[in-house]
């Protein structure tokens, strides 16, 4: 569910610097297709490798693969105090914003998983008050209808059938966007780098829940889990990432951020064509709604709440 992790909102670029942007069109592309995707290629990886050991390897490998590629190319090595930040942001964003994503992809379809997730800017504009962001008139409305979205999920048989894993996945996008909104607030790494912290911190404690949870890896792992796996972390974690920290840096945050309702519609239909997972009429009017919603939130901010990343 859920990268993306703790980068800060670009100024819009002046004219005077002439960003580069001919990569505008890829990198959306990037955005919108795998992040879209990455739905469908996790629900295929935890059909057969537990999910939180599944997280904890994608996101501990990418995070330590950073690590070691930052250094490299001579940024300063975080802090202790900047690691203790961290810790507590990786938690939020990976292992409660996506290792539930994957524990609830056991039972539930990648397409539901992707519209719930999808309300994650919702979420981040109605914590925007308690850091003194007041919501507008227009952003009340759009939370009152990507809810409604959500609700209407539940006339499914679907999440009924799952109360645990549907109140899990329920949990990913509140944790995501408070996990967010303190990314912006602490003092952390800059760049990738703070993306690295938070991967690597939050793939170790999914490691230690994994391991409490007795999560045993199989000896035999078919080849499209390994696929799968591997895309999730060099698509999903790398590629597209760097694609939306791009977009941040040449365009208008409502341009970077509109993935957000672009990947739900995606995932639904991957899901559908792909997957042989059922979209029914209440999946659809959920898509519509949420969809809806988060276009009003995100088009309506000149400057949005919080970054939303998904890696």
């Amino acid at each position: 569910m859920l990268v993306k992790a703790g980068a800060r909102w670009a100024t819009s670029p002046s004219v005077s610097e002439a960003p580069n942007t001919r990569w505008v069109v890829p990198a959306l592309a990037a955005v919108y297709l795998v992040w879209g995707s990455t739905y469908l290629a996790m629900r295929v990886v935890v059909a057969a490798v537990p999910p939180f050991a599944m997280a904890s390897a994608r996101y501990l490998g990418v995070g330590l693969f950073l690590l070691a590629l930052l250094k490299l190319r001579g940024a300063p090595w975080p802090t202790a105090r900047q690691w203790a930040w961290s810790a507590p942001v990786g938690a939020l964003m990976f292992v409660l914003g996506n290792g539930t994503v994957a524990f609830a992809e056991k039972h539930l379809s990648s397409g539901i998983a992707a519209v719930v997730c999808g309300t994650m800017p919702l979420w981040a504009a109605a914590m925007g008050p308690l850091w003194g962001e007041r919501a507008t008139p227009r952003e009340w409305a759009g939370l009152a209808l990507g809810f409604l979205g959500v609700a209407t999920l539940g006339l499914g048989r679907e999440l009924r059938a799952e109360p645990l894993h549907a109140a899990v996945l329920l949990l990913a996008p509140i944790a995501w966007a408070a996990g967010s909104m303190l990314a912006r607030a602490w003092p952390l790494p800059k760049g990738l780098m703070s993306a690295a912290t938070q991967m690597t911190t939050g793939g170790a404690m999914m490691g230690l829940l994994s391991f409490a949870l007795g999560e045993r890896v199989p000896e035999r792992i078919p080849p499209a889990v390994i696929a799968s796996w591997l895309y999730l972390c060099v698509f999903g974690s790398l590629i597209a990432y760097s694609a939306y920290t791009y977009l941040l840096k040449v365009t208008r945050p409502a341009v970077a951020t509109s993935y957000s309702y672009v990947n739900p519609v995606i995932a639904v239909l991957l899901g559908a064509l792909l997957g042989g997972e059922r979209a029914g009429p209440e999946v659809i009017a959920s898509v519509l709604l949420v969809v809806s919603a988060t276009a009003m939130v995100v088009l309506g901010r000149a400057r949005p709440v919080t970054p939303v990343t998904r890696a």
